[in-house]
């Protein structure tokens, strides 16, 4: 599988024109796997949940149509994190697009600092989508801080770990290269760049997109600044290889009897 992972700095509020400028980013783009980062289409920083009401979606509002009509042409799985209008409230969410039309919806379980002022926190565990016959598991963002989401999704079978993000903390692209080591799967971080001034706050995204080996090799990893695509071949097999030695397997040593939960 060729897949790519995507630098992006949306234009606060500019819902369509950030739709268009992502699928013009990846339109000539040679890939299987396309992963974007998180709240892609709307931006970050909202001053009310009402702000954020207005820049939402449903998946499937035709904000997604551009994306999901190039999903089948290039015949490619197209992952990218926006603001879910539900009934009850609103998520930040990562919408899975298909080349045969299917669209997957992951709801961010951990929420960071003011977003827990904006969205509801998830309320679906997390979930592996088989797409291209790879096993595909979406995070997003801040979810990279507890082992339990990534570890959660290698148990149900992904080989891929792709997450989404806005990132403004310094430490998250080192982590997700253990967290690749210690399920033995790939991750993608595409993580978004740029400043965002609002709401009486200054943010600056951190950029540094990576895709990382089962092993954790980094296979490539952005700058900090400006948008970029990296495209590398993977083996979906070398995630399912969980051996560590002859004699150690990353699931099959786990001594569930003595780990205590909470």
């Amino acid at each position: 599988m060729r897949a790519a992972a995507v630098q992006f700095e949306p234009v606060f509020g500019d819902v369509e024109g950030n739709a268009s400028r992502l699928a013009a980013l990846v339109e000539s783009v040679d890939a299987d796997l396309f992963v974007m980062p998180e709240l892609a289409l709307s931006g970050y920083l909202f001053e009310s949940t009402e702000e954020a009401t207005a820049l939402a979606q449903s998946p499937d509002g035709g904000e997604f149509d551009d994306l999901a009509g190039l999903a089948r042409r290039k015949d490619a799985v197209m992952i990218l994190g926006f603001a879910e209008r539900a009934g009850e409230g609103l998520y930040n969410s990562s919408l899975l697009l298909t080349p045969d039309g299917r669209r997957e919806v992951y709801r961010k379980i951990q929420l960071f600092n003011t977003e827990k002022e904006i969205f509801l926190p998830g309320n679906r565990p997390p979930a592996v989508v088989e797409a291209k016959g790879v096993r595909l598991g979406m995070m997003i963002c801040f979810d990279w801080i507890f082992p339990e989401i990534a570890r959660s999704l290698a148990l149900l079978g992904a080989d891929v770990l792709c997450h989404s993000t806005n990132l403004v903390l310094p430490y998250c692209q080192d982590a997700m290269v253990t967290r690749s080591i210690e399920n033995r799967v790939f991750s993608i971080t595409a993580n978004r760049v740029g400043t965002e001034n609002r709401a009486g706050m200054e943010l600056t995204f951190t950029g540094q997109t990576e895709i990382v080996t089962p092993r954790g090799r980094i296979l490539e990893r952005a700058g900090e600044t400006g948008e970029a695509v990296l495209v590398h071949e993977i083996d979906p097999m070398e995630a399912r290889d969980k051996q560590i030695t002859p004699r150690n397997h990353v699931r099959e040593d786990r001594r569930t009897d003595l780990y205590r939960l909470d």
